[in-house]
């Protein structure tokens, strides 16, 4: 695994000749062994190394150099999904002004935005949003991953509240689907047991009344979970006929653990050729 340079190892701490050494390094960088060894990988190290004074000479020699700024490395991942990953938000700024590609998905079908929004980072997800990106801005906002979420999605499964306020207040979907089996965010947030995200969701606009593609609304699913604050706010404003409790509903099968990785959310409505499936 990469470890981030000493600090002792920044250029910017460096003497003249060591920094105009490394300068006609980067100006020979098409001529020199670098490209050899897929030069293109040269920007994902220095953001994953947190090299940050050589991360921004180099953005700064190569700003349009599409081909440069978007490569994908083996796990299809840009530098800016690094900068994002690593948590360098000023450095995912630079290079989105360079040129970068904000709608480019890793293998797992992220986009930098995806993944800011499953880091918590609310710094990243301010700078991958703000007004230079509002022609991608619709579309990332619409754009599911591999696992069928959006943005808005991971978010609320990790619960950080104040990234599904601002993604809701720039035009995000509140009631947007997962095609897997239909929840809303507001069905995550009754799974989750998260009462602070139900109230933001029904702040937001959320639909009490939208259900799940087996017929199930957020109040339905809070039958044999343990919060009755979250029962008491949905119970008031669901419709009559959607709170009556589905006989195929299994109560003892809800697991209490409140905290999930967006591979372990206790699905219990799946269904597959028309059948639903018993987990």
């Amino acid at each position: 695994m990469f470890q981030p340079a000493e600090p002792g190892q920044d250029w910017a701490m460096e003497g003249p000749r060591d920094a105009l050494k490394k300068e006609r390094l980067l100006d020979d960088r098409h001529d020199s062994g670098l490209d050899s060894m897929k030069d293109e990988e040269f920007l994902h190290l220095a953001i994953i190394h947190e090299e940050k004074a050589l991360t921004m000479e180099v953005v700064r020699q190569v700003k349009g150099d599409l081909a440069f700024l978007n490569f994908q490395n083996n796990l299809q991942q840009t530098p800016l999904h690094l900068a994002v990953i690593t948590n360098q938000p000023e450095i995912a700024e630079a290079l989105l002004e360079a040129g970068c590609d904000p709608e480019l998905r890793d293998f797992r079908g992220n986009t930098p935005l995806h993944l800011a929004c499953e880091q918590g980072c609310l710094a990243s997800v301010g700078v991958l949003t703000q007004p230079r990106g509002t022609q991608h801005l619709h579309s990332i906002l619409q754009a599911t991953n591999y696992n069928g979420h959006t943005c808005l999605h991971l978010a609320s499964i990790h619960g950080y509240l104040g990234i599904v306020e601002l993604l809701v207040s720039l035009g995000a979907d509140v009631n947007a689907q997962e095609p897997c089996n239909g929840r809303t965010a507001l069905h995550l947030a009754v799974d989750l047991q998260n009462p602070d995200l139900v109230s933001l969701l029904l702040k937001c606009g959320a639909d009490v009344n939208r259900v799940t593609y087996q017929g199930y609304s957020p109040y339905q699913l809070t039958w044999g979970r343990p919060s009755t604050r979250i029962q008491q706010q949905l119970g008031q404003l669901t419709l009559e006929n959607l709170q009556t409790l589905p006989e195929s509903e299994d109560e003892e099968s809800y697991d209490t653990e409140s905290e999930f990785t967006e591979d372990e959310l206790p699905y219990d409505d799946c269904v597959l050729g028309g059948q639903r499936l018993t987990l």
